[in-house]
C-alpha cells in the first residue's frame, strides 16, 4: 500500500525507525478491506437478496417447507462436487473432469453390482477406488509433468467420458432394476418428512462431506498447506511444504469425493445412466466461484461453496416458479458468474 492510499509518514521514531500512521479510508475502501478479510459475506448477502426477491415475485409458495427442502435436494450433487472443486481451486487449479469422474463411478458401481453380480458394498468400494485413481491421474499430470490444470482436466474429461460411454454401452440401467438388484445404491434417495419438508440421506451425506473437508482445511496442517500452495507455491516450497505431495493429495481427494457424489446421484435419480449429471461439471465451478473462492487460489471456504450452491438452487427454483424457462435460468446463472469473478478481481486489488 502506498502512503497516499492509506497511510502517511509520521516521521522517525526515537529508535531510528520510520513510523507510519493509518490515514482515513473511504467507505468504499473499508468495504473492500472487509470483503477481503471475510470473503463469505458476499454470497450470504446474495442469497438473502435472492430469497427476498423471489418471495416478492413468487409469493408464499416459495417459502413453503416442501419447496425449500426441494431446493436443498436439487443442490446436493452440485454441493458435493463443489466441495471437490473447491479443494482444487484453492491450489490455483481447476478440475473440469469432476462431472465425468462422477458419472464414470456411477457406471462402475452400477455394472459391478447389477450386471457382474458383485456385492453392493464391493461395487461401492470399487467406485471409490476408481474416483481416487482418476483424481490421482490428474494430480500426477499436473504435479510431476507440470501440465496446466485446465488442459489436463479438459483432456481427462474427454478420456473419462469415452470410458464410461464404452463401459456402459450407452445403455441405462433402469431404476426398477437397480431397486431389485442393488437397493443399497439408491439409499441416498431415502427420505424423511418433517413439518412438510422432505430430507434425503443424500442431503445428510452432503453436510457430512462438507463438514469433514471444512475441518481438514481449517484445523489441520494439511489444510494450511493447501492454502499456502494456492497463495504462492514457490514460497510454500521454500518454507518447507512439500508442494507436489500436497497438490497430488488434493486432486486424489477431489476424485474420491466425486465417487461419493456418484452414489448421491444414483439416489437422486434412481437409475444409472451415462447421460445423467451433464451440467454438474459447470454447476460445481459456478457454486465455487459464486461462493467467493478465488480462481487464483489461496482464498475461499467450504461454507462459501455451500452458500454458492444454494444461490444457484434458489435462482433456478425461483425463476422456474415465476414461469421463466430454462434458457433464462442459464442466462441468470451466467450473469452471476461474471459478477462474482468481477467482484473477486476488485476485492483482490486491496492487496495490490
Amino acid at each position: 500500500m502506498t502512503a497516499s492510499e492509506g497511510s502517511s509518514v509520521a516521521g522517525a521514531s526515537g529508535d531510528g525507525f520510520a513510523q507510519f500512521e493509518e490515514g482515513r479510508r473511504s467507505p468504499l475502501r473499508r468495504l473492500q478491506h472487509l470483503l477481503h478479510r471475510y470473503p463469505t459475506i458476499v454470497p450470504f448477502v446474495v442469497l438473502a437478496l435472492g430469497l427476498a426477491v423471489f418471495s416478492l415475485i413468487v409469493g408464499a409458495r416459495f417459502f413453503q417447507p416442501f419447496n425449500l427442502s426441494l431446493i436443498l435436494q436439487q443442490v446436493t450433487i452440485i454441493a458435493v462436487l463443489g466441495v471437490a472443486q473447491t479443494l482444487v481451486i484453492l491450489t490455483a487449479g481447476i478440475d473440469l473432469s469432476v462431472g465425468a469422474i462422477m458419472i464414470l463411478c456411477t457406471i462402475v458401481m452400477g455394472h459391478l453390482a447389477v450386471s457382474a453380480g458383485l456385492p453392493q458394498e464391493a461395487a461401492f468400494a470399487a467406485a471409490l477406488l476408481v474416483g481416487l485413481g482418476c483424481g490421482a491421474i490428474n494430480g500426477v499430470l499436473v504435479t510431476y509433468l507440470r501440465l496446466p490444470p485446465f488442459i489436463v482436466t479438459l483432456g481427462t474429461w474427454s478420456v473419462f467420458g469415452a470410458l464410461f460411454l464404452y463401459y456402459s454401452g450407452s445403455q441405462t440401467i433402469r431404476s426398477q432394476v437397480v431397486a431389485a438388484e442393488a437397493p443399497l445404491l439408491q439409499w441416498m434417495g431415502a427420505a424423511t418428512s418433517l413439518g412438510g419438508a422432505r430430507f434425503t440421506a443424500g442431503t445428510l451425506v452432503m453436510l457430512l462431506v462438507a463438514a469433514a473437508v471444512w475441518y481438514m482445511l481449517n484445523r489441520t496442517a494439511f489444510g494450511r498447506h493447501v492454502y499456502a500452495v494456492g497463495d504462492d507455491a514457490e514460497a510454500a516450497r521454500l518454507s518447507g511444504i512439500d508442494a507436489k505431495r500436497t497438490l497430488l493429495s488434493v486432486y486424489a481427494l477431489s476424485g474420491l469425493i466425486c465417487a461419493i457424489a456418484a452414489w448421491v446421484l444414483i439416489g437422486r435419480i434412481g437409475a444409472i445412466s451415462p447421460t445423467s449429471g451433464g451440467s454438474a461439471n459447470l454447476d460445481s465451478i459456478t457454486a465455487v466461484v459464486i461462493g467467493g473462492t478465488s480462481l487464483f487460489g489461496g482464498r475461499g471456504s467450504i461454507v462459501g461453496t455451500l452458500v454458492g450452491a444454494l444461490i444457484v438452487g434458489v435462482f433456478r427454483n425461483g425463476l422456474a416458479l415465476a414461469g421463466l424457462d430454462a434458457l433464462w435460468q442459464e442466462f441468470t446463472v451466467g450473469l452471476l458468474i461474471i459478477v462474482a469473478v468481477g467482484l473477486d478481481q476488485w476485492i483482490r486489488r486491496v492487496s495490490a
